[in-house]
C-alpha cells in the first residue's frame, strides 16, 4: 500500500503521510522558489511584484471552505454542539485574568472601579464576537480570524494578523502557566516565587525561571493531541468545578464585605479606569478559540452564536460579580497582586476558604491552557494550509483527527516563554496583539458586508472607502489624544467624525451582500463602535509594550519577505493553475459530449428522413 501511494504521487515519499510530528524532506519548502539557488534568488527579484499580488489578492469562501482543508489530508472530526462550545468558552476565558489581574489592576490602576473597567472590556469583548460569530458561521474552518481576514482584507493583512494570532496565543499560554504556579504555591502555603529559580544575572522581569509551568504545558500538550471530544469532556468536568468554587467566592465572600471599602471608588481618576481596561483585556482572551472549532461543529448555524455569544455574556455577569466581591473584602491598596482572593479570605479570618479558592483557581486555569491549545493549534494548521509557514504544521492525524504537529509546535513555544518572562510584561503586549487582531476583524466585517467585487460600483467603492477612513482615523486620533493629555477638547471634533464616518455607511453606501444564516446586528453600527473601542483602550497601554509589538512585527515581516511571502505566491499560483486546468478539462468534456451528440443526432434525422411514411404507421408511444 504505501509502495503505491508512493508511486501515484510522482516519487519520493510525498505522498505517504505518517501519524504523530514525523517530517520528511518537502513537507517545509516544497514550493518551487525554494528548489534550488537559481530558483531562489530569481524568486526574491520578482519580490515588488510578488508582495502586489498578494496584497491585492483577497481569498474566495469555497477556498478556505474546500480547498484549504484538503491540504490537511485527513478531516477534523464533527463532534461538538453549542453545549460543547459554551463550555469550552467557560473554560477558556474565566482563568488567570480574573485571579490574577484583579488584584493587580484593583491595586496599581483602578481601585474599587474596577468593575468599571470589566465593563468596558466586557462590551468591547462582546462587540468582537459579534463579528467573530457572522464570520465563523459563514466560514466554519479552524483558521479563525486568520481565514476571515485572508478572504475580505487580503493575504497580507491576514499574515500580519497570523503573526500576533500566534503571539497571543503564546503569550497567553506562558501567563496562564505562570499564574498556575503562583496558585500551586498558595495552595503549599508557600509565596508565589518560592517554586520558581532565581537567576541574578538576568533583568528583574525575566529571573523567576518557572519549571513548575513546563510541566504543565507538557501536561496540556497530552490532553490536546489525544482528542478534542476527549479535551472538551474534560474540559466540562473542570468548568462545573470552576463554576461552583466561583459561586462559592461569591456567596462567602459577600459574608464579609464591608462597604467602607467602596468609599474610595475610583482613586485614580477615569484615566485608571480606562488603562485597567486595556489589560485586564487579557481575561476575555480565549473566546476567539472557540472560533477555530467551527470545523469540528455539528450545525455551525446554530451553535456558534448560541456558544460565542452565550459563553462571553456569562463571563463578563462573573467577573463583575467577583470584581466587586474583591473589593468589598479588602481595602484596594491591601489587595495582593498575585493571589488576590485567596489571600483576601486569609484578611478576613477565612483562611481555610484559600485553599478552595487557590484548587478552583487551578482548575480554571488548567482549562484556559486546554482551550488555548486546541485553539492555537487549528490557527497555526489553517495558517499552514496557505504555506505562509511550511505545510509540516498542517497536517492532520489519521487516528485522532487532531492536528499534532501545530500542537507541539505552539506548546513547545509557549514553555519556552513561561519558563522565563513575568506576568505584567505578558499581560500588556497580550492586549496589545488581541486589540489589533480583534480591531482588524470588525474591519473586515464591513468590508464583507458593503464590498463584493463585481457586484460594488467604483462611486460607491469609493464612499465606502472614505467612510472607513474616517472611522479607523477618528479613533486613532482619540486614542493618540487620550494617551498624551487628560483634556477633553479633541473629542469634541473626534467623536462627530466617527459618528459621521459611521452614518455616511449606512446612508450611502448599500450593503452588497447579506448574511446567509447569522448575521451581526445594527451594521454598521456594532462594527464600527468595536474598532472604536478597541483602538481607544489601545492608547491606554504603556509606550514599552508598543516597543516589544513593534519588534515583533519587524521580525515577522523579515519572515514574510524572504520565506512566507514567495511560498504563498507560489501556492496561489499551483491552485489558480489547478482551477483552471480543471476548468480547461470541463469544457474538453463537454465539447467531446458534443461531438458524439452531433454525429448521433444526424444520423437520427437522416434515418427518420428515409423512413418517411413508415412513420405514420409508428406513432409515438
Amino acid at each position: 500500500m504505501a509502495a503505491s501511494g508512493t508511486e501515484a504521487s510522482g516519487g519520493g515519499d510525498v505522498g505517504l503521510r505518517r501519524r504523530g510530528c514525523t517530517y520528511r524532506k518537502y513537507d517545509f519548502l516544497p514550493e518551487e522558489s525554494f528548489q534550488s539557488w537559481g530558483n531562489y534568488v530569481k524568486a526574491l527579484s520578482q519580490t515588488p511584484g510578488r508582495f502586489k499580488d498578494r496584497v491585492l489578492t483577497r481569498s474566495l469562501d469555497s477556498t478556505e471552505l474546500v480547498e484549504m482543508k484538503a491540504q490537511s489530508h485527513n478531516e477534523m472530526k464533527k463532534t461538538l454542539n453549542w453545549w460543547d462550545l459554551i463550555w469550552f468558552g467557560i473554560g477558556a476565558v474565566i482563568g488567570a485574568g480574573i485571579f490574577v489581574l484583579t488584584g493587580l489592576e484593583a491595586r496599581n490602576h483602578a481601585g474599587p472601579a474596577v468593575v468599571l473597567s470589566y465593563v468596558v472590556s466586557g462590551v468591547s469583548a462582546l462587540l468582537s464576537v459579534f463579528c467573530y460569530t457572522e464570520f465563523a458561521v459563514e466560514i466554519p474552518v479552524a483558521g479563525g480570524s486568520f481565514a476571515y481576514l485572508r478572504v475580505e482584507l487580503g493575504d497580507f493583512m491576514a499574515f500580519i494578523a497570523a503573526g500576533n494570532i500566534l503571539l497571543e496565543y503564546v503569550i497567553g499560554g506562558a501567563a496562564v502557566a505562570r499564574s498556575w504556579t503562583s496558585y500551586f504555591a498558595t495552595l503549599c502555603n508557600h509565596d508565589s516565587n518560592d517554586f520558581r529559580i532565581v537567576a541574578p544575572g538576568l533583568r528583574e522581569n525575566y529571573k523567576y525561571l518557572d519549571p513548575i509551568a513546563v510541566v504543565v504545558i507538557i501536561g496540556i500538550c497530552f490532553l490536546a493531541v489525544l482528542s478534542t471530544k476527549g479535551s472538551s469532556r474534560l474540559n466540562y468536568i473542570a468548568s462545573i468545578v470552576h463554576v461552583i468554587v466561583i459561586l462559592f467566592i461569591i456567596i462567602a465572600g459577600l459574608t464579609k464585605a464591608d462597604i467602607k471599602n467602596y468609599e474610595k471608588f475610583a482613586p485614580f481618576g477615569p484615566r485608571g479606569v480606562f488603562q485597567a481596561s486595556a489589560v485586564l483585556f487579557f481575561a476575555y482572551v480565549g473566546f476567539d478559540a472557540v472560533s477555530t472549532m467551527a470545523e469540528e461543529t455539528k450545525n455551525p448555524g446554530k451553535d456558534i452564536p448560541i456558544g460565542l455569544v452565550g459563553s462571553m455574556v456569562i463571563t463578563t455577569f462573573v467577573y463583575c460579580l467577583l470584581a466587586v466581591t474583591l473589593c468589598l473584602m479588602q481595602p484596594y491598596g491591601s489587595i495582593d497582586e498575585q493571589a488576590p482572593f485567596s489571600v483576601a479570605f486569609e484578611a478576613v479570618g477565612m483562611g481555610w476558604a484559600k485553599y478552595v479558592v487557590a484548587a478552583g483557581a487551578l482548575k480554571g486555569m488548567t482549562s484556559v491552557l486546554l482551550v488555548g491549545a486546541v485553539g492555537q493549534a487549528r490557527y497555526l494548521t489553517h495558517i499552514a494550509r496557505t504555506h505562509m509557514v511550511p505545510p509540516w504544521f498542517a497536517q492532520v492525524d489519521g487516528k485522532t483527527g487532531t492536528p499534532v504537529n501545530a500542537t507541539v509546535t505552539m506548546l513547545t513555544a509557549t514553555a519556552v516563554i513561561a519558563f522565563f518572562s513575568s506576568l505584567d510584561v505578558l499581560a500588556s503586549l497580550l492586549s496589545i496583539s488581541t486589540l489589533f487582531i480583534f480591531s482588524l476583524v470588525a474591519i473586515a466585517l464591513l468590508v464583507r458586508r458593503y464590498y463584493v467585487s463585481g457586484v460594488t460600483t467604483q462611486a460607491t467603492r469609493n464612499k465606502f472607502i472614505a467612510c472607513l477612513v474616517l472611522i479607523v482615523g477618528s479613533s486613532i486620533a482619540t486614542a493618540v489624544y487620550w494617551s498624551k493629555t487628560d483634556k477633553w477638547t479633541a473629542y469634541v471634533v473626534t467623536a462627530p467624525l466617527w459618528f459621521l464616518g459611521t452614518l455616511g455607511i449606512w446612508i450611502l453606501v448599500p450593503q452588497a451582500r447579506s448574511p446567509k444564516l447569522w448575521g451581526v446586528p445594527l451594521v454598521p453600527w456594532l462594527p464600527s463602535l468595536s474598532v472604536a473601542i478597541n483602538i481607544f483602550l489601545l492608547g491606554s497601554i504603556d509606550r514599552d509594550s508598543f516597543i516589544r509589538f513593534a519588534a515583533w512585527t519587524l521580525i515577522i515581516l523579515v519572515y514574510y519577505f524572504f520565506f512566507g511571502l514567495h511560498a504563498s505566491y507560489d501556492t496561489a499560483k499551483d491552485s489558480l493553475a489547478r482551477r483552471l486546468e480543471a476548468g480547461t478539462n470541463l469544457e474538453l468534456k463537454k465539447a467531446e459530449a458534443a461531438e458524439v451528440y452531433a454525429p448521433s443526432t444526424a444520423r437520427d434525422s437522416e434515418l427518420d428522413g428515409k423512413s418517411g411514411s413508415n412513420t405514420s404507421a409508428h406513432p409515438a408511444s
